[in-house]
């Protein structure tokens, strides 16, 4: 690897200043570092990043990571996360170890994994990606929401809840986490679907092929009155929907590529994550 793309959370000083030191480090050692391109909204510019970059290093938490990997999959790149945050179950190096992680990455000694994405298509007009989920909830009411589950054009069940998560593996331990939801093994291939504080005592989240079509229809309550929700692709890009509006989810031929260089299973690395959780 020669050419490094380095992204930071600019809402971070600390983020900025190991940018500054990964910068130096890699210099030092004959390597081109470049910045992206950056919106006055803090987003990485479409089509301005150099097409002859081999990896890049994103200094921050997951949540820096996750929407770095919704440009860079388009792209092929290869992600190597530098931990700022907290948890860091997406992040591969803790900033103490940076030096020591970039030689290890100079002499070849790392693998890539892939990671499963989602594609979220709107009334056939708008589409998404996301790494870790797919979230359609309330907007502003506390009123609970009517949502129709289908699957491969069949309807499946109907959920009263606050809303819908449809999670990645990956995001298993996000949102759906929280949710309550069971934790996947990140490199499986399956589609999580968790309702959101549901307002009955029988539901659970149900796991679904990679390869099966799950539709989130906004339903009408029984007082028949319209209801507004919104869409959120990781945390971000928030869509409204109306009563009777669709979502159309399916896994993305993209793939997110992180680079990993521990040896350390997923159950280890959850062992330690979940400490005193």
């Amino acid at each position: 690897m020669n050419k490094f793309y380095i992204i930071t959370n600019h809402t971070k000083n600390e983020s900025d200043e190991m940018a500054g030191r990964i910068r130096d480090y890699l210099e030092n050692r004959g390597k081109t570092c470049v910045y992206p391109e950056m919106s006055e909204s803090g987003h990485i510019i479409p089509g301005t990043i150099p097409g002859d970059v081999d990896c890049a290093i994103v200094v921050g938490g997951d949540g820096t990571l996750i929407r770095a990997a919704g440009v860079l999959v388009f792209e092929g790149i290869p992600i190597l996360g530098v931990n700022l945050g907290t948890l860091g179950y997406l992040t591969e190096v803790e900033v103490q170890h940076i030096e020591m992680a970039i030689d290890q990455l100079l002499d070849g000694d790392y693998m890539i994994e892939d990671r499963m994405m989602l594609y979220g298509n709107m009334q056939g007009e708008k589409r998404e990606i996301a790494l870790n989920d797919i979230v359609v909830s309330r907007s502003g009411s506390l009123r609970i929401l009517c949502f129709n589950l289908y699957v491969n054009g069949e309807y499946l069940n109907t959920y009263y809840a606050d809303g819908i998560i449809i999670s990645t593996p990956t995001g298993s331990t996000a949102y759906n986490l929280s949710a309550g939801g069971p934790i996947i093994e990140p490199t499986a291939s399956m589609i999580l679907v968790t309702p959101i504080c549901s307002h009955a005592l029988n539901n659970r989240s149900i796991i679904f092929s990679a390869d099966d079509e799950v539709v989130i229809e906004l339903g009408r309550r029984r007082d028949d009155i319209a209801e507004e929700a919104v869409i959120s692709f990781d945390g971000a890009e928030l869509t409204a929907i109306m009563t009777g509006d669709r979502i159309v989810v399916k896994r993305a031929r993209e793939k997110t590529r992180l680079v990993k260089l521990k040896k350390t299973s997923f159950l280890e690395t959850l062992r330690e994550k979940m400490k005193g959780n």
